[in-house]
């Protein structure tokens, strides 16, 4: 069966304190990819998750909820005598979040090394749409990402869409170079790039929202939108550069996720057949309200912008 949507990185288990004011943590799950794939479900969108989990209770545990939340797990492939890597999320009194992980030997890392990966690998080169990240490359070596970018240039190539969020983690990569050759290698492929402004300037020295728009299309990208943060987003349109301010009156508990939530919302929106502009408002509303809860998902309530 054609997937429609294939979301390709990795699903982790998270530790945030329930309440600031107590030393009690609660375990959720999270990971940019998923959860992008987690709330495009949530907003209807058919989207299967390309990753590999260890064979232990916690994974199957973490798998039983991606299918729960309507994700389509037949792609989630299994790497025995690995675990899920896990994240801790640390946040300051203006809700900017920090993070802690254990992943170095996650089950995700050997998705190529698993049963299945073959399979899986011809399914998702027939998506109508594939997402990943800078941080789905982070993990995998040079060899593994251009099996990927080969998935995106079937993508393309077929009429598909090949969505992107660079999500630079210096952390993630042995030098700043190395995550520049990475995306440098798979910019070509891709036709909605979502970048965060901040993210672009720190790797790559953007100044303006311009530069970073500018940069993207000489790629060959159909459509840039760069998150602003708190600032909201923006797109070049016939008429110019068009900000969309971020919604009013939010108080930031934790901002993990935020971005993730809009490109979730903002993907939905422009498979549905929405113009850009109602597609962004969509991505800032459910990106705002992501930030007013622990974690990096959302409870059910709202993850449903209008």
């Amino acid at each position: 069966m054609r997937p429609e949507i294939v979301a390709i990185g990795e699903g982790m288990l998270e530790l945030y304190k329930a309440d600031a004011q107590y030393d009690a943590w609660h375990m959720g799950v999270g990971g940019d990819v998923l959860n992008v794939a987690t709330h495009m479900a949530r907003l209807g969108s058919p989207v299967a998750f390309l990753t590999a989990l260890g064979t232990d209770t916690l994974s199957e545990a973490m798998k039983s909820r991606w299918a729960a939340e309507g994700i389509d797990t037949s792609m989630v492939l299994s790497c025995p005598n690995r675990l899920p890597g896990l994240y801790l999320i640390e946040t300051d009194q203006m809700g900017e979040r920090s993070f802690q992980y254990w992943r170095d030997r996650s089950a995700a890392r050997s998705l190529f090394n698993c049963d299945g990966i073959d399979n899986a690998l011809v399914r998702a080169a027939k998506a109508k749409c594939v997402y990943l990240s800078g941080i789905t490359l982070s993990i995998f070596s040079k060899e593994e990402r251009l099996k990927l970018i080969k998935i995106c240039s079937a993508v393309r190539a077929g009429g598909g869409i090949v969505a992107f969020d660079p999500n630079y983690r210096a952390r993630g990569w042995q030098t700043e170079d190395e995550a520049k050759d990475a995306f440098a290698a798979i910019a070509s492929f891709v036709t909605v790039a979502l970048p965060t402004l901040t993210d672009e300037t720190t790797l790559w020295g953007d100044k303006t929202v311009e530069a970073c728009i500018e940069r993207w299309t000489q790629h060959g990208c159909k459509e840039v939108v760069v998150k602003l943060g708190g600032d909201g987003s923006a797109f070049k349109s016939q008429n110019g550069l068009q900000v969309v301010p971020a919604l009013k009156d939010i108080c930031p508990i934790d901002t993990t996720g935020a971005g993730d939530g809009f490109n979730a919302a903002y993907l939905n929106a422009r498979v549905n057949g929405w113009d850009i502009l109602s597609a962004v408002t969509s991505g800032n509303r459910l990106g705002g309200h992501i930030v007013e809860h622990r974690g990096a998902i959302a409870p059910l309530d709202f993850a449903r912008p209008g």
